[in-house]
């Protein structure tokens, strides 16, 4: 009996042990993808997806050894099966050619096969696989039916690769199509140190990348995380693009408005300890956009941005995650929004409050930046991409730059100096 009751003290305590191992993994986000329904000329045609493998290339941030992936039905109306998913690494992406020796199956409470209910999103379970800092990852997943409504991300500026059959094992993709959208796919998460941590970044097309290089991973947010690799204190600091092209804080527009999608695009995603917050310039832009606008609607919709901003703070705090704003980049004489005097005033209203001390944690200057000196009103020619509104290559490279590293690495935010101090 003795003997008895010691197994079951020892067989508790090995169990509970193993819980809280569990427990304690730290697992950190080191790729993400704001998901929304794929507008008429971004989706593929059921026939497409209908008995299909779909392989994707993501360009992560952190690396380590464990991985998990995150499929979304986030739109989904209808429960939808992927009867297989791998994960491998390209040989030399683009491309859909993959490296069979490092191909692994992904698996969900053990099984190959996983179905995610509408409007859910499904995490896989740990894959052990060796993913590289800044490096890309193939992740493959067969559907024998196309979801009644899909879910993606049209901005991934990357390629997609798409051939009939279950070919998610396979090496090469033997007639793939191509489309530069991403699908069904919403991050994937390593497990990673104790100091590891996540900055997630909400923004619109300047964040998604408008005007980057397909397929080169030059969006501001993907050299900010070449910045935090390059420095010792940094190097566990992953960066999350949660941006949607199109986005509006405050109206639906391209995907849910910000402060709809705050929960599963932001504060729900693994290991994020800082947000950083660039929306705005559409809500500004689209008030005037189809004909002028009274003096009490430009001041009205001001303050309902500063008071979206205030939302996101207080609903960021609740989760432990400090909050950084980024001042909105000029647009004067963007062919697009064709702002006038009006519009620039609300833009440098909305500008002082985010630089105000006591309302975000720290601040970004991405308006000192970029702004031509002699015109502050204006992007830099030389940062232009030529719709004065969006940023070059050059010009989102200038905006990681703009960054303090000192911001996640211990270094305390001054009211005196707008930000932290950066790192050598």
């Amino acid at each position: 009996m003795k003997f008895r009751l010691a197994f079951g003290l020892a067989l508790g305590a090995a169990l509970l042990a193993g819980v809280a191992a569990q427990s304690q993994t730290n697992w950190v986000g080191t790729w993400a993808a704001s998901q929304q329904i794929p507008e008429p000329a971004n989706s593929l045609a059921p026939e497409a997806m209908r008995d299909a493998t779909i392989r994707q290339i993501f360009h992560v941030s952190i690396g380590g050894s464990v991985v998990r992936v995150r499929l979304s039905n986030a739109f989904g109306t209808e429960p939808l099966r992927f009867t297989s998913v791998h994960i491998a690494r390209p040989v030399a992406p683009p491309g859909a050619q993959v490296d069979p020796a490092s191909d692994r199956v992904v698996t969900f409470f053990g099984k190959p096969d996983v179905i995610v209910p509408a409007g859910a999103e499904y995490l896989s379970d740990p894959i052990p696989f060796a993913l590289a800092p800044l490096s890309s990852v193939a992740v493959s997943f067969y559907l024998e039916d196309a979801p009644a409504v899909e879910t993606g991300h049209p901005g991934s500026r990357e390629t997609t690769y798409y051939a009939h059959g279950n070919l998610t094992g396979a090496a090469e993709l033997p007639g793939a199509q191509t489309i530069d959208h991403w699908y069904q796919v919403s991050g994937i998460e390593v497990e990673a140190p104790p100091q590891a941590a996540a900055i997630a970044v909400v923004g619109d097309s300047i964040t998604d990348g408008h005007a980057s290089t397909t397929n080169g991973n030059d969006r501001w947010t993907d050299f900010l995380a070449a910045r935090l690799q390059a420095s010792p204190a940094t190097r566990e600091i992953s960066v999350l693009n949660e941006g949607i092209g199109g986005n509006r804080l405050l109206q639906d527009g391209a995907g849910p408005n910000v402060l709809a999608r705050l929960n599963r695009d932001l504060l729900a995603q693994a290991g994020v300890r800082w947000l950083i917050v660039l929306e705005g310039v559409n809500d500004l832009g689209m008030l005037t956009r189809d004909g002028p606008a009274p003096p009490a609607a430009h001041a009205a919709l001001v303050e309902r941005i500063e008071a979206g901003y205030q939302q996101i703070v207080e609903r960021a705090h609740e989760r432990g995650i400090e909050v950084i704003g980024g001042t909105i980049t000029p647009y004067m004489g963007s062919d697009y929004y064709h702002p006038d005097a009006a519009n620039e005033a609300d833009r440098e209203a909305v500008n002082a409050w985010i630089r105000t001390p006591g309302h975000f944690d720290a601040v970004i200057d991405f308006d000192r930046a970029l702004r031509d000196p002699q015109h502050p009103d204006r992007l830099r020619q030389q940062l232009d991409c030529g719709d004065h509104l969006h940023p070059n290559p050059a010009g989102y490279k200038v905006m990681a730059e703009a960054v303090p590293l000192g911001l996640f690495a211990g270094q305390p935010w001054t009211a005196e100096r707008g930000t932290a101090g950066d790192l050598p």
